[in-house]
């Protein structure tokens, strides 16, 4: 047994049994149970989350939809069942405080009508639960807690939940298990695989705003010393925005008044869509990278935030977690058999491995640099700024990125459904 050691009852316990179970009923993980009903297998889904409600991480947060992700989210019926509308992503501008040049992307000089989505995470878990709704083989276990992870002879893993509709502990049995349970994975934990961790020692405030124009299909995205802002559109007619402060300054900020916290965006973001006019509620989430350092183990996998927690700048993270899940799924379906066999879980990391790797890179490191505030870095910045917005081979980087076409992209990424 491995993992967390758990006393050891007197007579075995009954043990379900899936073809596959996956651990958190988030974004990334409720969107692999959607995708692997398609092929036919038994999935069971722990979800800490009672019916009825959806887990916190479905909140006012705005998330960015890459074109992939939307035409993905589309195969699957996912997209179908949004009661708000999303936004359209029509043009993108970067720009930084104090640096010279801007990046200027519209999708019409791509023959595409967007670069992506701006969807409420609250639309979208209940879009997601909706759909999940439907699935006619998937078992839920849910309020239920992960606990522990051990052996279960040559073909299967299992998991014990502490489950409160059974009120007690449950033994679950499947030949793959998912960890789709996020940045503090317990399975990961359970499993002794080690992280690496970076504090950017950023917060980011997110709120609803309303300004004197509205939102015309624009995603903005300015950088400071302290961090990114974003002004992105909704489909509510506002903007969500997305405010990096300092750690030490977070608390403050967040308990400002509305004029104060009002006065502070506009002078980070400026009058690109004139005055900003009011704020809904703020909420607080720290800027941490996590990575995983590896993502499988003896059938088990891991994928989204717990395998890799990114910094939100330049909107990767759900992006990339539904790659790994799509990947997973796709891997499934071409091979058949065992999902938990070890040459699947091998060549699933081989095909994660560019696309994992080129994230990565791209959201740290311009996290890191448009954060910086060196006076010798600002000629830099600004002169990639101005390469970037120039030249023909930057932007193409810049768009695969931002629409989500990125190394061996998973085929339900790359097929638009009209």
């Amino acid at each position: 047994m491995r993992g967390y050691h758990l006393p050891m009852p007197s007579r075995p316990l009954p043990a379900a049994r899936h073809d596959i179970v996956i651990v958190g009923g988030g974004l990334v993980g409720a969107s692999l149970a959607i995708t692997l009903d398609r092929l036919g297998l038994d999935v069971g889904l722990v979800d800490a989350t009672p019916p009825g409600s959806l887990p916190p991480v479905f909140d006012q947060r705005n998330l960015s939809f890459a074109a992939a992700t939307v035409n993905a989210l589309t195969a699957l019926g996912v997209m179908q069942k949004l009661q708000t509308p999303p936004a359209p992503i029509r043009r993108i501008h970067v720009s930084r405080t104090g640096d010279f040049g801007r990046v200027k992307l519209d999708a019409a000089d791509y023959g595409r009508e967007a670069f992506g989505q701006i969807v409420v995470a609250r639309a979208f878990g209940d879009a997601l639960e909706a759909r999940l709704s439907e699935l006619p083989r998937l078992t839920r276990y849910r309020p239920a807690r992960f606990v522990g992870i051990e052996d279960a002879g040559a073909a299967h893993r299992a998991i014990r939940i502490d489950d409160d509709a059974s009120s007690g502990t449950q033994r679950i049995e499947a030949r793959l298990i998912v960890a789709a349970d996020g940045t503090r994975s317990s399975i990961r934990d359970a499993l002794g695989i080690a992280v690496d961790e970076h504090d950017y020692a950023q917060t980011l405030l997110i709120a609803r705003i309303r300004a004197q124009r509205g939102p015309d299909g624009t995603a903005y995205e300015r950088f400071g010393d302290d961090g990114p802002t974003a002004l992105l559109p909704r489909g509510d007619r506002h903007f969500g925005v997305i405010h990096g402060v300092a750690r030490t300054d977070a608390d403050a900020v967040l308990q400002s008044s509305d004029s104060e916290w009002l006065a502070r965006l506009q002078s980070a973001f400026g009058w690109r869509v004139g005055k900003l006019l009011s704020s809904g509620p703020r909420s607080a989430y720290p800027a941490i990278r996590v990575v995983a350092a590896r993502t499988i183990d003896e059938r088990a996998i891991l994928i989204g935030n717990a395998a890799q927690t990114i910094h939100p700048i330049g909107a990767q993270g759900f992006n990339l977690g539904l790659r790994d899940a799509l990947t997973l799924a796709e891997l499934i379906e071409q091979r058949g058999g065992d999902p938990g066999d070890p040459s699947l879980l091998d060549a699933y990391v081989a095909r994660r491995r560019e696309d994992r790797i080129q994230t990565l890179k791209f959201s740290d490191g311009l996290a890191r640099i448009t954060s910086n505030d060196a006076s010798l870095l600002q000629p830099l910045r600004s002169l990639g700024l101005i390469a970037a917005d120039a030249l023909p081979s930057a932007q193409a980087m810049l768009v695969g990125a931002a629409m989500g076409y990125r190394a061996d992209t998973p085929v339900l990424c790359r097929e638009a459904v009209q």
